[in-house]
């Protein structure tokens, strides 16, 4: 009967001992192999392990997944203006180096965060310190955005952290200048559209200017064209009529009277005072006969 409980004993103890020197890595963790204090193996790959039982031998799990920074309050900022600005970030960040990480933070994910947090608001404080709140609200966003990811990735490295991403969720103005910078962008906008429209007015000016130009051109060489052809036709038709006059003078003189007759008759209350035995009636008078 003893013999059955000692190798009863014997058996439970060597499960136990087995036990001990068997450990499986999920695919999710980092497994840091200790022996007396010092790290002895690093196994990053999943699968089942073994190791020297304690007090020879143990194992300190280490999270291999991205985890996340998430500040539920934001923080405050001062630009270059002395004002203030409200910014909401977040970054993502995994263990890539488990020996550099346990024996820069002891591997704890809450000294890690503690760290990363402070290189990004030392990051951010020296982002926006060189620049002006309208820049850091819009303008120049994205840059902010890369200067901070570089530094936290800098010092991220050196725990054995590596920085997959980095935001600024949220840019805003502080509650106490924001009114007043409302007020300046409507005024900026009201100045830029003013300047338009006298840009405008003075282009729509100039256009007319021209065009009345243009014009002025266009009826002084439409004038001298008619002018011209006007000239041109009446020395044509006085060319035509000496002709003709030199053909038959009676008759031409006949003919100049009746124009000088229509001229001086207009009007039913035009008047003519001149001699009747003058030679402007003369074709008033009856023929002489021979």
């Amino acid at each position: 009967m003893n013999k059955l409980f000692a190798s009863l004993a014997g058996l439970i103890v060597l499960l136990i001992l087995g036990s001990s020197m068997v450990f499986i890595v999920d695919q999710r963790q980092h497994a840091l192999v200790f022996g007396l204090g010092e790290i002895k193996r690093v196994i990053s790959e999943p699968g089942l392990n073994f190791k020297l039982p304690q007090p020879f031998q143990n194992v300190v799990f280490i999270e291999k997944r991205t985890l996340t920074i998430d500040n539920p309050d934001a923080d405050r900022f001062i630009t270059r203006e002395k004002q203030n600005v409200v910014v909401d970030t977040y970054v993502k960040w995994r263990v890539v180096d488990p020996r550099k990480f346990f024996t820069s933070v002891a591997g704890r994910a809450a000294s890690a965060e503690d760290r990363i947090s402070r290189a990004l608001r030392d990051g951010l404080n020296n982002e926006i310190a060189t620049r002006t709140v309208n820049e850091v609200v819009s303008g120049a966003r994205e840059q902010v955005m890369d200067g901070v990811s570089r530094r936290v990735a800098e010092d991220a490295k050196q725990i054995g952290v590596e920085i997959v991403d980095v935001r600024l969720r949220r840019v805003d103005f502080a509650e106490e200048i924001r009114d007043s910078v409302f007020r300046r962008m409507e005024s900026e906008r009201k100045a830029i559209a003013s300047e338009r429209r006298s840009t405008g007015a003075a282009e729509a000016e100039k256009i007319r200017a021209n065009a009345d130009r243009q014009r002025e051109v266009i009826l002084a060489q439409a004038y001298r064209k008619a002018q011209s052809l006007r000239g041109d036709g009446d020395a044509k038709a006085n060319s035509t009529y000496a002709a003709a006059f030199g053909q038959n003078p009676e008759f031409a003189s006949f003919y100049r009277s009746l124009q000088a007759y229509r001229e001086s008759f207009n009007k039913a209350s035009d008047l003519v005072v001149t001699d009747s035995q003058g030679d402007f009636f003369k074709y008033f008078k009856a023929p002489s006969r021979r």
